[in-house]
């Protein structure tokens, strides 16, 4: 006895279409492709709008943080500039308080004791001279010191331009100096000669246990 068994319905092979009754709408049409979405893009454009919001961030940060230092440094800048030019004015006197400068003194050298001033001459000869071999020299003498002082014709001396030095001779002159004490403020003019012709170039006269005065022969 054959056993039957109800039959199943038959489901539809692979890669078959499944049937669709005639009354349902769009029967006997291919069903659309599914939708695929675009997660590749949609991550993609994320990442890129959130890098380029960043740099437009940044950028308005640099911006901000250079005007922000200009404007330290430019003020910085314009208060030292004021110090200083305050510290110049402090430091430079006005033209009215400085005091005009005078011109510097030279001051004169003290006048010596004695003071002696030589000079050539020519010779006028005595009785006691033998022949004008003879040179002669005019000296005024003048004390400038607080003490008398002795002149004599035989205290002085005259050196020639060779260096060489010649004793005054005694009356042989008609203008000879003559021998005086000086006291303080007088002077006195006489001629010294010495024997010899020579150019005299410097006369030195010495007082007894004083130190020597020598000037030159103009």
């Amino acid at each position: 006895m054959n056993q039957q068994y109800p039959q199943q319905p038959q489901q539809p092979g692979w890669g078959q279409q499944p049937q669709q009754h005639p009354h349902q709408p769009g029967w006997g049409a291919p069903p659309p492709p599914p939708k695929k979405t675009p997660v590749g893009m949609i991550v993609g454009l994320g990442c890129l709008g959130v890098v380029v919001l960043l740099v437009i961030i940044g950028a308005l940060g640099a911006v901000v943080g250079n005007d922000n230092t200009a404007s330290s440094k430019g003020t910085s800048v314009s208060t030292d500039d004021k110090n200083v030019e305050a510290e110049k004015k402090d430091d430079t006197p006005a033209a009215e308080d400085k005091p005009a400068e005078e011109p510097a003194k030279e001051e004169a050298a003290p006048e010596p004791d004695v003071k002696i001033v030589a000079k050539k001459t020519a010779f006028t000869p005595t009785i006691l001279a033998t022949g004008s071999n003879y040179t002669s020299v005019k000296v005024t003498v003048t004390n400038n010191s607080d003490d008398t002082i002795s002149v004599n014709v035989l205290y002085f001396e005259i050196t020639d331009s060779k260096g060489t030095k010649h004793s005054a001779e005694l009356g042989v002159d008609e203008n000879q100096i003559d021998t005086v004490d000086l006291a303080p403020g007088e002077n006195v003019s006489g001629a010294i000669t010495s024997k010899g012709k020579f150019t005299a170039k410097h006369v030195t006269y010495t007082q007894f246990l004083e130190d020597p005065v020598r000037v030159a022969v103009s």
